[in-house]
Formats: structure tokens, sequence, C-alpha cells
């Protein structure tokens, strides 16, 4: 008893959403077609995904970003380097793999020069950075590469409709960080000596990850129908490069989508439920959006709303706003939390605070000019 209560602890999305595809199945019992209609290409993309980030996380694929890190010699630039560090990464390697590079390094470097009172604060504006930084491209959130997936447009028209949520979020950022130094903006941190790379990687090894990196972003701006060779060119890949990579790979993230995908495809064939949601999701997509992801989080609600949204623009809008509200919005304010908790055990109430108060802030001044914006259709 003690272990499963144990394991609802630790994985409690994975826990939330197999409890929610149980009681789905109840609603609406399970058929051939309600399993086919599951969105394989999705969970197949995901795994792909995760396969090779390990392979950038074992061989330091991103290192050059660590080392140039510790040549920052004042706290604000050091600070806006690692936050649009995060910024930047999380279009191309997920939002939470972004965190999980950048996090620990932010950690790392400003303990190594003593200003372990800044961490708090500048990791919180990174989960800011990812969440807000992810939105500009199809690739950069689960709910985007699952939103990107429905929808028939182009990757460039995809990220123009979201670059006024971009560019307008890396201003406030600017701000948010200034503010934060504001009383010495040339404050001091030495951490240039202290900081040692990580084993030697091989070139062989970067350049093949790259390779099937680029083979899984070619699955996604196509489209093509081909993705589950695309699957196996990259299991391929990464079992003649490391194998052990397999054990590496997050399985209970794409669990917890199956799960997910479940519910949402038996709630959906469910015709009561299908007309009350439809009824009163349509033209309140955006509230809808940030209201039930924090009890499920984005990426599930992001899943769930979908067959019963009208207007694409506020459900998308809505669920890459809705991390900013609290820890459970997003997977990625999880991750952060964890990696956090791991370093300073027992500070987790110190997370959430200052989390809660720099996020909020930020929420406050977005959420009314992205409701306004959702009224720009996608198409």
């Amino acid at each position: 008893m003690k272990t499963i209560i144990n394991i609802i602890k630790k994985e409690m999305m994975l826990s939330i959403s197999l409890i929610a595809a149980i009681i789905s199945l109840f609603i609406t019992p399970p058929s051939a077609e309600l399993f086919k209609n599951l969105d394989w290409r999705t969970l197949g993309v995901l795994f792909m995904m995760l396969l090779v980030l390990e392979g950038f996380k074992r061989e330091n694929v991103l290192d050059p970003i660590v080392k140039l890190a510790s040549r920052f010699n004042t706290m604000p630039k050091l600070s806006l380097f690692l936050i649009f560090g995060v910024f930047f990464t999380s279009m191309f390697v997920t939002n939470d793999v972004s965190l999980i590079i950048i996090v620990p390094l932010t950690i790392l470097l400003f303990k190594q020069g003593n200003k372990e009172e800044y961490i708090l604060p500048v990791i919180s504006m990174e989960n800011i950075a990812a969440i807000r930084g992810s939105l500009l491209t199809p690739f950069g959130s689960p709910q985007n590469l699952f939103l990107y997936g429905q929808i028939d447009v182009s990757v460039w028209h995809f990220s123009l409709h979201m670059l006024p949520l971009c560019a307008s979020s890396a201003v406030l950022l600017i701000i948010f960080v200034l503010v934060l130094y504001r009383k010495n903006l040339k404050e001091k941190i030495d951490c240039s000596e202290k900081n040692k790379g990580g084993e030697a990687s091989s070139l062989k090894k970067k350049a093949s990850y790259i390779a099937l990196f680029l083979v899984v972003l070619l699955v996604i701006i196509t489209r093509t129908t081909y993705w589950p060779y695309a699957i196996l060119i990259v299991m391929a890949g990464i079992l003649f490069t490391d194998r052990s990579i397999f054990k590496k790979v997050d399985y209970v993230l794409i669990l917890t989508f199956l799960c997910f995908f479940i519910f949402s495809s038996s709630i959906a064939a469910n015709a009561k439920i299908a007309e009350f949601l439809k009824s009163t999701v349509s033209n309140n997509e955006y509230w809808w959006s940030i209201a039930l992801s924090q009890l499920i989080s984005n990426v599930p609600s992001t899943i769930v709303l979908y067959p019963f949204t009208e207007n694409f623009s506020a459900l998308i809008y809505g669920a890459d706003t809705a991390g900013l509200v609290s820890l459970i919005g997003s997977l990625a304010s999880v991750i952060n939390y964890r990696i956090y908790v791991r370093e300073y055990p027992g500070k987790g109430k110190a997370f959430i605070k200052t989390f809660t108060l720099i996020s909020w802030a930020f929420f406050i001044i977005v959420v009314i000019p992205g409701f306004l914006l959702s009224r720009w259709k996608f198409y």
C-alpha cells in the first residue's frame, strides 16, 4: 500500500491521467474504433523527440551554452543570458528539456558565485521563458505539437500568429530582470574558473543525434504519413549509437499522453458530454483552457478541449498562458520544481511562493492582451 501511495505522489500527473482514462472507459465502452482514433502520430513524434533529446543530454550537444555562460561577470548579464538561453532553446528542444539543461547550470553558477539568493527569482523567470519562448514553434511544447498536427497551416504561418505573444514576453522578461537588479545593475559575479566542463563527447555521436533531430523536425513540418518509418529510422540510429538511451526515455510522459488521449476520445464520443462541452466551450476556449489547465495541466486540457473548439487561436493562446497561473498549469513548471527541491530539500514552499509571485505578476500583464489577440483567427 505504501509503495502505491509513493508512486501516486511521485507520478501525480500519470495517476490523474490513468484514473481519468479508466473512468472515461466506463462512460464510453472501449472499442476498436475508439483506439483507432487515438492520435498515434503525436505519440510517435513525442517518442522520437524524447529519444533524440536524451542523446543530446548524453553527448552534451548544447555544451557551448554552458561554457559561454561562465564568461559573464555581472548578475544582470548572466541572468539575461540564462533566461534567454531557455527562451530560445525551448523553441526547438521543448520547454521542459530547455529547463532540464539550463536550470541546473543556473543553480551551479550562482552557488559558485555566492549568489544563491537570486536562484529562486531567476529560475522562476526561466520557467516563464520556457513557457513563453516555446509557444513560437509547433515543436516548442507538447500542446503546440498536438495542435499543429490538427490544422493545415505551414510552420511559418503558425509562428507568425504566435510571434506577438513571444516578442512581447521577451520584452517583459528584460523588464523583470532589470527590476530584480534595480538596486545594482552592475552587481558582479565570478564563476569563470570554477565551472568545469563535462566529459568529452564523441563528435560522431553528436552529428548522429543532430541528424536524427532533423529527421524528427522534417516529420513535424511535412506532416508525412510515413512517420512510422521515421520512428524506425530514429530507433535504429539510437540503437547503433547508444542503446542505453532507450532506458533513459521518459516513458511516463508518453503513457500520460496516451491516457489523456483515451480520456479525450472517450469523452468526445459520449453524446451528452460532447453536447455540454460544445455549448459551453465554444467562444470561451481561452478561459476554459486556462481554468481546466489548473486541474490537469495545459497539455491534457488542450487534448480534451480541442474537439469542441471553434476558435483555434483562443485555445492555443489560453494553453500557452495557463502555465503562468500555477505549478500544475504546465508540466514544465513541475519539472522546474523537481530540479530545485532535489538541490534544496525541504524548500518546496519557498519555490512555490516565489514562483507564484513572479508568474502571477507576468500573468496579470499578459492575460488580457492574449485574450484580445485570440480574435486573430489562425485560418
